[in-house]
C-alpha cells in the first residue's frame, strides 16, 4: 500500500495543506498518523479527489 503526505495530497488536489489538514481532521479521507505527521492512502486520495466537494443539488 503506498501513503501519501499531507503535501502530495496537496498537490494532487491542487489546495493548500490547510485544507487537507482539515479534511483529516475531519475523518473524510481516512489518514494514519506516523509522529507528528499524517500518511493518506493513495487509494484514499484517489477517491477523495474524484468526489464532487461542492454539491449542484
Amino acid at each position: 500500500m503506498r501513503f501519501l503526505t499531507v503535501a502530495e495530497m496537496a498537490d494532487m488536489m491542487r489546495v493548500s495543506k490547510m485544507t487537507v489538514y482539515r479534511m483529516v481532521h475531519s475523518g473524510e479521507p481516512p489518514a494514519i498518523r506516523f509522529g507528528r505527521s499524517f500518511r493518506v492512502p493513495a487509494s484514499a486520495a484517489e477517491v477523495a479527489i474524484q468526489r464532487p466537494i461542492v454539491d449542484s443539488a
